[in-house]
């Protein structure tokens, strides 16, 4: 019996699924994500979290910048108030030029007028018409000082056309020069607001072991400044002491050379005695009585904040107060440190008074009063009060005298 046929399909060819589609080229995608990552370069690596020691430095300059910034922001807030007093004097000078001018355009308006009413009238006509000729003559020499009025009216309406062209000029180079300084005025405030929050960020960043760190580094500078600012005073000391033996030493030779003078004939021992105090100068007496009021001034201010552009009386930056402080004194001083230094006679670190002004950094960007035994009074920095400190706290450029 043949065999029978099979009544069985075919099996159908195996077909990839979707899901199995799926997982393979998923693998295909990681292995060349794998490959990409292999050829790229490697990442750079983060920069390193800057030291306690490298914050305090970068922090110390963003205030010296801070500090330079403010006296940059005084000199342009001067210089606006100033042009905005010429401008204000131009605009007064500018409107009082042109009513002058306006009044003398109502002359010849009127002038105009009145020869448009009766129209012109000639010489020949006057004559025929005049009921005299004597009337004809007394009214032509009418007309001759008329028309001299006239020609007097229209070169003064030239002149005061001139002017308030001139002034107007004036009055608009005014108002270009302080819309330049409100300009600059504008950046130097945003400069110091910029570097104080720059400041501030850096110090926000510190843990609290960090900050106390920075606090102890602080505490040791501030030591070190104090160390020399003793030093400075035990050398006043000394040199004082110097100074009043040898006032000492000359009182008593002039006294012994007044008592040889009067011991001629053996007697009188005793006379001249007292006499020869006078030997303090007139100058040096006057300059201590200035310093005795700058200072009773700074005292009075200290522990009020230090706020840039202040200058009192409830805050004040460096310059601000070292300009209230000799005004109390009767002496006037420039805004800015870099006006401050100008004034006055240059004096030697060695040679410092009470009252002498001291100024720091290379930049010139700060100032205080100086007060004896190397300790100064000053507006420090943004955060701080007015205090005393040493003179050895920051880099000293040079001092002066101011009077």
């Amino acid at each position: 019996m043949p065999a029978l046929a099979s009544h069985r399909k075919p099996r159908a060819r195996t077909r990839t699924t979707a899901p199995a589609l799926g997982i393979t080229t998923a693998a295909f995608a990681s292995v060349g994500l794998l490959a990409q990552t292999a050829g790229a370069a490697p990442a750079a690596p983060s920069a390193p979290k800057p030291t306690v020691e490298e914050v305090q430095k970068k922090v110390d300059d963003l205030y010296r910048q801070a500090g330079t910034a403010t006296q940059k922001y005084n000199l342009a807030k001067e210089k606006t108030d100033q042009q905005r007093k010429s401008v204000d004097g131009l605009l007064d000078a500018v409107a009082e030029r042109t009513e002058k001018l306006n009044e003398a355009r109502r002359k010849l308006g009127n002038y105009a007028a009145a020869q448009y009413r009766s129209g012109s009238v000639t010489p020949t006509a006057a004559l025929l018409l005049a009921d005299s000729p004597q009337a004809y003559f007394d009214q032509n020499r009418l007309l001759d000082r008329m028309t001299e009025r006239q020609q007097t009216d229209v070169t003064d309406f030239e002149t005061q056309q001139a002017a308030a062209s001139k002034k107007r000029a004036e009055a608009t180079r005014s108002l270009e020069s302080l819309t330049e300084s409100q300009a600059s005025l504008k950046s130097s405030k945003q400069d110091v607001q910029t570097k104080l929050a720059e400041a501030r960020e850096l110090l926000s960043r510190l843990t609290t072991q960090e900050k106390a760190r920075l606090a102890a580094l602080e505490k040791k500078r501030e030591a070190e400044a104090r160390r020399k600012a003793e030093a400075k005073a035990e050398a006043e000391a000394e040199a004082e002491a110097k100074a009043e033996a040898e006032r000492k030493r000359r009182e008593e030779a002039a006294q012994q050379d007044e008592s040889d003078t009067g011991a001629g004939t053996g007697a009188g021992t005793g006379t001249g005695a007292g006499t020869g105090t006078g030997t303090g100068t007139g100058t040096g007496d006057a300059y201590a009585a200035k310093a005795e009021k700058v200072l009773a001034f700074a005292r009075a201010q200290i522990g009020k904040p230090y706020v840039w552009g202040a200058a009192g009386p409830t805050s004040y930056d460096c310059s601000g107060l070292t300009q209230g402080a000799w005004k109390a004194a009767g002496v006037d001083l420039p805004r800015t440190t870099w006006d401050q230094v100008k004034v006055g006679t240059r004096i030697a670190t060695d040679n410092l008074k009470p009252g002498d002004l001291v100024f720091f950094y290379d930049d010139i960007s700060h100032v205080g009063i100086y007060i004896g035994a190397g300790k100064m009074i000053h507006a420090p920095k943004p955060g701080a009060y007015v205090r005393e400190e040493s003179i050895y706290y920051m880099p000293v450029y040079g001092s002066v005298r101011p009077a």
